[in-house]
Order: structure tokens, then sequence, then C-alpha cells
């Protein structure tokens, strides 16, 4: 039977599975892959070995889908689309499902609130072609980067997390006066600025932060907006974007500084029709 293709009956019972053992995992609780994996063997008559591997085929497809995944399934490509399609029903059934975990109150920052903040995805850290090409692909049909930016509660999370991420960075340089000065301009005056933070460096300058948040991996896509663009162009010196991943279980972060096509492809995705 191991070599026959999963049906969507299978597929749905090790998927509903995965998600169970995961929400365990992000919430901190202990659970058993033995005891999880014997359950199923009995019930879909699969082997163990074809049930692990299942298991990192799943990881694949939620690194795709821009979300977290089980830390001990390593991703495995080249799986059955039929597999997506199981992991994009459970997520869609669910509302989501994947959320991020409670952030401490606003006033409630110190130096532990610095954020990791590494390098840009760059060319040397491209994954393989093939995994590229199905990650790209799965976020493409089932549009991650508009999810994302429609998932409100996701995006004033991680603009909240950075704002406490840059009074940290400010105290601990000792620029408490500063720290007291960041302001969450999309909270406290609404969207239109083109960035969401107004914080500063250490000499006193400004940093103007647009947060882009994600619960998957450094490379999951993202939407900027005209005028976002704009604002980054004619402020080169102090915008930069703070892309945020990882965010429903250890936030991680790199930034990205204007002219922003330097970094990444930028593509239309809509278009203003006006009347002739």
């Amino acid at each position: 039977m191991d070599g026959e293709e999963w049906s969507d009956k299978e597929n749905n019972a090790i998927v509903a599975d995965y998600f169970s053992m995961l929400s365990d995992e992000l919430a901190g609780n202990r659970y058993n892959k033995a005891a999880h994996n014997r359950t199923l063997q009995a019930l879909i008559g699969r082997s163990k070995g074809s049930i692990e591997f299942k298991h990192q085929n799943i990881s694949a497809v939620l690194k795709g889908l821009g979300e977290a995944w089980i830390t001990g399934y390593k991703p495995a490509f080249n799986f059955q689309m039929s597999l997506v399609d199981a992991v994009a029903r459970h997520l869609n059934q669910s509302g989501g499902w994947i959320a991020a975990k409670p952030t401490p109150p606003i006033g409630a920052s110190d130096s532990s609130d610095a954020i990791w903040v590494g390098t840009p995805p760059t060319m040397q850290n491209t994954p393989p072609p093939n995994e590229l090409q199905q990650m790209q692909a799965m976020a493409r049909k089932f549009d991650v980067a508009g999810r994302d930016e429609r998932n409100r509660s996701l995006g004033k999370a991680g603009e909240e997390r950075v704002l406490r991420h840059e009074r940290a960075i400010l105290s601990g340089a000792g620029r408490h006066d500063l720290a007291k000065k960041v302001r969450w301009v999309s909270h406290e005056d609404g969207d239109g600025a083109g960035y969401d933070i107004l914080s500063f460096t250490p000499q006193g300058n400004n940093r103007l932060i647009e947060v882009k948040t994600t619960n998957g991996w450094e490379r999951t896509p993202f939407h900027i907006s005209r005028n976002e663009l704009a604002v980054a162009e004619a402020n080169r010196d102090g915008w930069t974007l703070f892309r945020l991943w990882n965010f429903s279980r250890k936030p991680r972060a790199f930034e990205l500084r204007p002219p922003l096509n330097a970094h990444v492809d930028l593509t239309a995705t809509s278009f203003q029709a006006s009347f002739h």
C-alpha cells in the first residue's frame, strides 16, 4: 500500500494529526510523536516510515504557505498537490489557524525585547531550484502575501513587537530619552504615512520603519503599497522595511533599505482603472 498515492481521506487524517502535534508544540505542551504515528498506522494502514516522510512533506507545504511547522520534521519536497490541498483545507476550516503568541503590554519593554536581526536572503542562501519553485508556486496559488496583508491581528501584533524592540535597543544604548519618543504611527495616526513606526538611531537620526510580518520563513513574499514605495524613495536615508518572520514561534528579522528593487522583485498585482 505504501507505493500507492495517498487518498484524500488519508491526507486529511494525517494533516489533522500533524496540526494536533503542531498546536501542542507551539503552546509548549509535551506530546509523543511515536504514539501519534502508531495511531495513524492503525487508522490508515500505512507504515511508520511512510507516515514519517509524509509528516516531512507537510512541513514543506507549510513552509511554502508561509506558516510554522513542527521542528522535528524537516521539510521534504516533491510532494503531491493533493497534500497541499489537504493542508489548505485544514487551514481554511480553522480560520487561518496558526496565530502568534500573546505579547506583553507595550509599557513592559526591557532589554530582552530585542529581536534577533540577521542578514536578508541572498543568492548564496537560496534553496535548491526545485524546492524554491514548489514554494513559489504555492505562495502564488494561495496568495500567501495577500493573506498576511489582510491578517490585521498579525500585522498589529508584529508592529507592536517591533515597537518594543526599538525601545529596547535604544534603552540598551543608554538613550532612554529617545526610547520614550518612539511612536507607533500607524496606530496613533492611522495608515497613510508610508511607515508604521517612528524610531531613532542612538545618534538621534530618524528611523521610519515599515513592518511586514509573517509566521512563515524569511523568503515568504509580502505586499508593499505604492505609497510605501514612494515614501521609501523620498526618504532613502531614514526609511527601512523591517521584515519580521517566524513570528508564531521565535520572531526573527532582517531589514531592507531603499531602493527595494535592489533586494526583491516588485510585481504589480493590481491596477487602478480610470475612465478615458
